[in-house]
């Protein structure tokens, strides 16, 4: 826990996607031009308020996350590094990913991004069927797909990508064959995400207008299953509900968002926990900007996080890991008392069930519960 509270990560905010996809509801805008210099020089800006809010600690992870980063160009990702490393002393294992779409155009940029500094790229392949993809509203083929990941993998150390299943229609054995198709890339690091229709967004709509079913939820269940089994044995097992790994290869920046650790957000709407006060920036991208104009900074609310709360966030993320959660750990860091942490009488009945293992110095939720984490976290979380 000493590491872990010692190091931290720094979460960078790139707004801007070439479409929006019908299925996202993440802070990504369409503009028709960006003034580079002008958000350049806003993100250093934004990331010297933060360090002088929080100048101590060791740098374990830089996220490019968006939105699309790999439309930055590789200077400003070179310049933003640069200046984080310089901020804070960095491991020397420091990892440093960005989110990139497999398009050409920006997979010509993955040289250039790798002498920039980065070191991981997590690719939003989403699909390995032409049609999938066109119902996803991407913009690449596979073969464009594919070949953005040779790039990948001859430029960057380590290499992500996502994939999306459970879509309308996807039969148990179209979604073996894909994923069977996708572990034999090589990657050490593999996204696997249920699609899900996020309020707000296109798909919401288009469900609500009876354009498309999603699928049943038994399916998709079935499914998880059949993903779990088939990365385990490939030796990428799931060490976060959708995220599976060769282990020592698990995303650095990640654990420490799930472990509760610190991670610094900057740019628009991004989030932080910086040491008990959860941040958040001006989301819209101008709102943004003329916050940077006013004070230099884009924070647009700050909140100090009472100890309780602080626990009820670190539970509910801490259980999403197949390691769980150190309660005793948890329970010195914030001072409560481990048995204040959960509600006993779920806790004995799900402990029954085979759905969670819980004890006073430590809890995780077992392989059978996983499909059921969301209303297990629901109900045994009493702070």
């Amino acid at each position: 826990m000493a590491d872990d509270l010692m190091h931290f990560a720094l979460y960078i905010h790139w707004p801007f996607c070439v479409s929006k996809c019908p299925y996202c509801d993440f802070n990504s805008h369409v503009r028709e031009s960006v003034d580079q210099k002008l958000w350049r020089d806003s993100l250093i800006a934004d990331m010297k308020h933060e360090a002088q809010l929080r100048p101590r600690g060791v740098l374990r992870s830089i996220f490019f996350g968006g939105g699309t980063p790999s439309l930055m160009p590789p200077e400003t990702v070179a310049a933003l590094i640069d200046l984080a490393t310089k901020l804070w002393p960095a491991a020397d294992d420091i990892e440093i990913t960005l989110e990139a779409n497999p398009s050409s155009v920006e997979a010509a940029n993955f040289a250039a991004l790798s002498l920039a500094g980065i070191n991981r790229v997590s690719l939003g392949l989403q699909s390995l069927d032409d049609g999938a993809l066109k119902f996803l509203g991407r913009a690449h083929s596979v073969t464009e797909a594919l070949a953005a990941l040779d790039t990948a993998q001859r430029h960057f150390k380590r290499v992500n990508f996502d994939l999306i299943y459970a879509l309308p229609g996807q039969s148990e054995a179209a979604w073996a064959a894909e994923l069977a198709r996708a572990l034999s890339f090589g990657t050490t690091h593999l996204s696997l995400y249920q699609l899900t229709i996020e309020p707000g967004t296109r798909f919401a709509t288009m469900v609500a207008a009876k354009v498309f079913e999603p699928a049943d939820p038994d399916h998709g269940a079935t499914l998880f299953e059949v993903t779990a089994d088939m990365t385990a044995q490939a030796g990428l097992p799931a060490y976060e509900t959708s995220n599976h790994a060769t282990p020592g290869q698990e995303s650095q920046h990640n654990l420490i968002y799930w472990r509760y650790g610190t991670y610094l957000g900057i740019g628009p709407g991004a989030h932080g926990r910086r040491d008990g006060v959860a941040t958040e920036r001006h989301k819209k991208p101008e709102n943004w900007l003329n916050a940077m104009s006013r004070n230099q900074h884009g924070i647009a609310r700050e909140d100090a996080l009472t100890p309780q709360e602080s626990v009820r966030e670190a539970m509910v993320m801490g259980l999403r890991l197949a390691e769980g959660v150190d309660v005793a750990a948890l329970a010195a860091r914030f001072s409560i008392a481990p048995a204040a942490m959960f509600d006993a009488g779920k806790v004995t009945q799900l402990s029954k069930l085979g759905l969670i293992d819980v004890t006073p110095d430590h809890a995780r939720v077992l392989p059978a519960g996983r499909l059921l984490l969301d209303r297990i976290l629901a109900e045994i979380v009493a702070i």
